[in-house]
């Protein structure tokens, strides 16, 4: 198949599929007698699991790394990869909810100062004169 259709059937720009060809996550593309790029079944399946794994979160490098494997290690590649990503998950859910935690009480403190104590500067400011009206 071309590459328009290979788009089309991917859901994925046909600049984006000549970007993962430069990038090393898919083989280079056979070229026609009329030169144009030709793509068999396989590359829409790496696509699918380039599209995938980018949902998910997984670097380029990542994805090319799983890419590169066969048979059992691509089975074994993949489950690792996502038990490694689950666990970068978990840290970063930690980490955030950790930071909600400190804003909370953050908020919380500065509530509680200024009703202890108003802000200096709590007095509106006064009306701007008007520019430009000639009346000086």
């Amino acid at each position: 198949m071309k590459i328009g259709e290979l788009a089309q059937r991917s859901g994925l720009a046909t600049s984006a599929i000549r970007y993962y060809e430069r990038a090393g996550l898919l083989p280079k593309a056979k070229r026609g007698s009329n030169g144009y790029r030709e793509y068999d079944d396989a590359t829409l399946e790496q696509l699918h699991v380039i599209d995938i794994g980018q949902s998910l979160g997984f670097t380029l490098d990542a994805i090319r790394a799983v890419l590169a494997l066969e048979g059992k290690a691509l089975q074994d590649g993949l489950i690792e990869s996502l038990a490694a990503r689950l666990v970068e998950i978990d840290k970063m859910m930690l980490a955030l909810q950790a930071q909600r935690t400190s804003l909370l009480e953050t908020e919380q403190k500065l509530r509680q100062s200024w009703v202890m104590r108003p802000c200096v500067n709590s007095e509106p400011a006064p009306p701007l004169r008007p520019t430009g009206s000639g009346n000086r």
